[in-house]
This record gives C-alpha cells, structure tokens and sequence, in this order.
C-alpha cells in the first residue's frame, strides 16, 4: 500500500494513543527521564573535557559525512552516526540549504537514503526551491530514496482535537503525530539521514520549561530510535546587537550544535559558521566563513574572521 507524504493525523494518532493513557504516572516518568538524561549528558560532557584536556582519550566513532565542502574537515570527519544535531540559525543563513545538502549528498555520493520532515514549507515550494541548487528531490522520492514529510498542517490545529469520544490536546497531538510520522515514513525508505526544519514552531507550542523540555526528549528520543544521523534547525534568537545571544533549551538537549549567523566584520556582513559542541568530536570553536552559491554551501575551515 502507498502512503501519501503528508502525515495522515487521525492513523498516526490513534497508533500513538497508548503513548498518552498513563496520566500522571506519565508525568512522573517524563520527570524520571529528564533527570536521568540531565545526569547522563553530563557525564558526557566530563568525558569530553578530559579527552581535550590530555586527561582521557577520544574513542574512534564511526562518523556521517555531510559532503559539503570544508565542513567535514571541521568536523573530524563529519557528524557522529546517530546523532542529533542542532543547527541554529538567523534567516538568510541557510539552514535549510545545508540540510538538504547533506540529505542530498548521502543519497548521491554515500548511498543513504534520507527524509526531510517539515513543518514549515510545502512540499512543492520546497522541490521548486531545491531545484535552483540542481537538487531533484522529487526525482528521487519518486525512486524511494528520499521521502518529505509535509507537517506543516501542525501549525494550524485547534486547540483541542477530537478523536471519537475522546478529545485530545493541540499539544499532545503534535508531538505524537509527528513522531509517529518520522518513524512510518524512516522505516518505509530505510532512511539513514533525517533533517525536521524547524522546530521552532512545534517548541513554543510549550511555554512551561518542564513541558517543553519533556516534548524536546521526546522528539530527540524518536529520532534516535530511528538509527540515523538527524539534522534539526531552529532559530536563532540574538540579545541585541552584539554577538551575545540567548542560549537555547534545545541546545542543551541535542548531541551536537552548530550556529549559522551573518556576523559584522568591519564595514560589511559576512556568513560565519560555528561548531559549539559535538559530542564525541574534538571541537574547533572559531568562527568560520561560509558562502552560499549555486552549487550549495562551502565552508572555508581555514580562514579566520574578527567580528566586532
């Protein structure tokens, strides 16, 4: 049987209904499991400054390679297997790009078949914008190696959904709707690359810190479930008109970040890129150039910039 792209709400939510009946023993659960990963990230993060430091040593990890020129270099490789990783950005900067690089990439160059989860643009805005790059994405879902994810109708729920009888909040639905969807369609193509762009709109469905640092497991959870290396991309958020900026919840949670912005060098602005952590990988934190041209992003990990 095939299945259309769109995330089909009523089957993906009742499959993802036992997920909720719990009540409060759900709660105290999701309170379990942040504590829990809380610990456990910062034995990591100990780990990681003991490898720097001389003091442990760096294990060899089996890595992703994004293909995109000048990154891997950055990056030991490319990013661990099977890890979350962050990527925030301004507008203009090209999260999206660089994520459709790196899907495309691993379908032409490494063989990995990939998914792009949205939740913003439409599947056909999208292609055509791809297109420019010379990305045909809907040539290759049409081969099964790529399949998009069109969430974007999340964004524009009621507040409460009914299911029967029974009726369900905008919030609880989302999450589980989309969770339930990345892992129908992963499955389906084998996907070994998975991008969701952004999550911006689904975390501020969460205004209460605890709620929204449980929806963000959740989905970090999922997506590691599904064995792939996994991009995510939300929005940076400056704190005026320097460099300083508010650090953000999901940063926190996911295994790696890296930070797109468009910084003040001199007179003119320049597209700088910044790994600010990755786990199981040796970090380069300074600032590097980038540039956005026809062929997609490069990197160019051997200059330095001085932002003022």
């Amino acid at each position: 049987m095939k299945l259309d792209s769109n995330v089909e709400f009523s089957i993906l939510l009742n499959r993802a209904l036992p997920l909720i009946h719990d009540g409060g023993n759900n709660r105290i659960q999701n309170k379990i499991r942040v504590e829990e990963s809380e610990a456990i990230y910062t034995m990591a993060e100990r780990y990681e400054l003991q490898s720097q430091s001389g003091k442990g040593k760096m294990p060899t990890v089996d890595r992703t390679p994004t293909g995109i020129p000048g990154l891997d270099e950055i990056l030991s490789g490319g990013f661990p297997r099977g890890r979350v990783i962050l990527l925030v950005g301004g507008p203009g900067t090209g999260k999206t790009i660089l994520t459709s690089q790196f899907l495309m990439n691993g379908i032409k160059i490494y063989g990995e078949n990939g998914a792009f989860v949205s939740l913003d643009e439409t599947k056909a805005h999208y292609y055509r914008e791809m297109a420019l790059f010379g990305w045909k994405f809907e040539e290759l879902e049409k081969g099964k190696k790529f399949a998009f994810i069109n969430a974007s109708p999340l964004r524009h729920m009621p507040g409460e959904v009914k299911i029967g009888r029974q009726s369900i909040g905008r919030k609880d639905f989302s999450i589980l709707s989309l969770i339930e969807g990345i892992k129908t369609h992963t499955e389906l193509i084998n996907a070994k690359r998975v991008v969701v762009d952004p999550v911006t709109s689904l975390i501020f469905q969460y205004p209460e810190m605890v709620e929204r640092r449980t929806a963000i497991l959740d989905l970090v959870d999922a997506l590691v479930k599904t064995g792939a290396t996994c991009l995510m991309t939300t929005e940076l958020r400056a704190m005026g008109p320097t460099v300083e900026r508010a650090i953000q919840l999901e940063e926190y949670l996911a295994h790696g970040v890296v930070i797109m912005s468009n910084a003040k060098v001199g007179k003119t602005y320049n597209r700088v890129l910044q790994v600010e952590k990755m786990r199981e990988t040796p970090i380069d934190m300074q600032p590097r150039p980038y540039k956005i041209s026809g062929n997609g992003i490069e990197v160019f990990p051997k200059e330095t910039i001085f932002v003022d």
